[in-house]
């Protein structure tokens, strides 16, 4: 199997957007956890508790969706590198961590989603009801 440098260079516009989509959904909970824990602070209702627990979790996962991401974009590099100085082989493994990575940071994603989602249905339970 040969492998040119054009390959790994396909992963930067994609990885660069998820992870840019990443920090877009951590910026989001950060500000609804604050808005929570100020709600907190003058109620004491202990549903926030929870909610707030779901989202510290899922701020958990966003982290780790991130690392994988930053971690794919670097292995990709890296296996340009080792493609430039014609290490065929080394640049093969590289850029299949590289795509694991990205997978990983997908399914993580993933689960987040379904997370959030779980969240939302508590929340439109009482109207369905």
């Amino acid at each position: 199997m040969t492998l040119t440098i054009d390959t790994p260079a396909l992963l930067f516009s994609a990885t660069s957007l998820i992870l840019l989509a990443y920090t877009n959904r951590f910026l989001t909970i950060a500000q609804i956890v604050r808005g929570l824990k100020k709600t907190y602070d003058e109620k004491e209702n202990k549903s926030i508790l929870v909610e707030i627990a779901n989202l510290n979790l899922r701020l958990t996962l966003i982290r780790y969706m991130q690392l994988a991401g930053v971690l794919s974009l670097f292995l990709s590099v890296f296996a340009m590198l080792m493609l430039f100085f014609e290490y065929q082989l080394p640049g093969i493994i590289l850029f299949g961590g590289s795509l694991l990575m990205l997978l990983i940071s997908l399914g993580i994603s993933f689960w987040e989603i379904s997370i959030s989602v779980k969240a939302l249905r508590v929340h439109l339970k009482d109207l369905v009801d």
